[in-house]
């Protein structure tokens, strides 16, 4: 309900293609309640059409091959957005979850995925899977929407082999939204080692990845993206 009341464009997609009478009951009352300075889903839907016409960027193509020689069988991608690593990573893994908060990233990621791959709907923190572990979890660039230690003292508890993949141009400032103890290239591999993990795959010093995504005809985003891949035995 909560999701739904920041999300009123949604709600009214949800609306038309509800099956029953009970589910439309439960949307109308979402919607009732929402008091959303912003449309959410308005805002989900441009980033999700800007990731998708930068989905053949360098930057994926340098992190693949970063972690092309890491075997996993259970895969865990948070804000996995339209689904570019764990499309990936489903051709050489058993199994892989995919979890971002916008609906309409999921909605094309579930166009192109595979039988091994299942997506979800809900935030970081959100405890999703339980007490399933898994040999490998992404994190691409998610540090900002989430208090990082919490988020990775989560990850290393699902993690009680395996590796580990964040990505971040530790770019906090997000105006009354920006995480209270955010980390830097240094603090968090600080902090992973704390947790068990060891830096592998030449990433234990900080790195500046180029990532540049097109926002329109006249205007794009560059960042310089610092890679740590952590491996806990």
């Amino acid at each position: 309900a909560d999701y739904i009341s920041m999300r009123p464009s949604l709600g009214g997609e949800l609306m038309l293609s509800c099956g029953t009478i009970q589910m439309k009951k439960f949307i109308k009352k979402s919607l009732s309640k929402s008091q959303a300075n912003e449309d959410q889903h308005i805002i989900e839907k441009r980033w999700s059409n800007i990731y998708q016409d930068n989905k053949r960027s360098k930057f994926y193509s340098v992190i693949k091959k970063k972690i092309s020689s890491i075997s996993a069988s259970m895969v865990l991608d948070y804000g996995c957005s339209i689904g570019i690593m764990s499309d990936y990573l489903a051709d050489s893994s058993t199994t892989v979850f995919g979890v971002d908060r916008s609906f309409s990233a999921l909605i094309i990621a579930k166009k192109h995925s595979k039988k091994n791959t299942d997506y979800f709907v809900a935030n970081i923190p959100n405890n999703v899977f339980g007490k399933t572990s898994f040999d490998l979890i992404l994190g691409l660039n998610v540090l900002e929407l989430v208090e990082p230690t919490t988020f990775l003292d989560k990850v290393s508890k699902q993690i009680r082999k395996g590796h580990i993949v964040l990505t971040d141009p530790y770019d906090y400032d997000r105006g009354t939204h920006s995480v209270k103890k955010p980390l830097t290239e240094i603090t968090l591999r600080q902090y992973l080692s704390k947790l068990g993990f060891v830096m592998v795959n030449n990433t234990s010093q900080p790195s500046h990845l180029s990532w540049n995504l097109k926002l329109n005809s006249r205007a794009s985003l560059n960042y310089k993206v610092d890679l740590v891949i952590g491996k806990k035995n």
